[in-house]
């Protein structure tokens, strides 16, 4: 029996394994991915939550965890009642820093570098609606970034140019003052992020 399992698309979720590592080190820990059908912010909504029901609960069943951890936003925003109604262990999710960049911006507004999936889910909205009302939401779909992520650290090269399309929606808001990083892959880009920031 394991502390907690900690779930993702695929090697994003190894940025919140390494943040629970460092804050509670004496936790036993799993990790599992579902690298056969990343990425996951590209697929129909009812094939997610089947999938990701399928592969935590089988993964469940084989660790045996205290608590299962959905270290992704796409399917933290969609399959995380499905996956509270089967299991009796808590199941925890990652969802957008929301209320903290509502928190942070001075200028009202924000910028959130998510999956299309993750951007157009009510969940969001919500999340928006309660943290945020007074901000102004810029939101990019960078669902290439995840493949980046990815190829990162399979220790592949990255290409600059589109990791600078990608953002480019972003520097276009002159007053933008605060980026949520939406997606648990894209921690694992902070310093080429940062990199192309204005």
């Amino acid at each position: 029996m394991r502390d907690a399992l900690i779930f993702d698309s695929g090697v994003g979720g190894l940025s919140v394994s390494a943040e629970i590592r460092r804050w509670l080190p004496q936790l036993g820990l799993d990790y599992v991915c579902d690298n056969a059908a990343l990425p996951y912010g590209t697929k129909p909504d009812a094939w997610l939550v089947a999938r990701t029901v399928e592969v935590c609960l089988a993964a469940c069943a084989e660790s045996r965890p205290r608590a299962l951890v959905i270290a992704c936003n796409t399917a933290s925003t969609l399959a995380l009642e499905a996956l509270r109604a089967r299991l009796t262990i808590p199941v925890v999710g990652t969802v957008p820093a929301i209320k903290t960049a509502g928190e942070a911006s001075r200028s009202r507004v924000i910028g959130v570098l998510a999956t299309s999936a993750t951007l157009k889910r009510s969940y969001l909205q919500r999340l928006v609606a309660d943290f945020a009302a007074d901000c102004r939401l810029v939101g990019v779909a960078a669902d290439t970034l995840v493949v980046a992520a990815e190829r990162k650290l399979a220790g592949g090269e990255l290409d600059r140019e589109a990791l600078a399309a990608a953002l480019m929606p972003l520097w276009r808001e002159p007053a933008l003052d605060t980026v949520v990083l939406g997606c648990t892959h894209f921690p694992l880009l902070r310093a080429e992020l940062e990199a192309q920031a204005p």
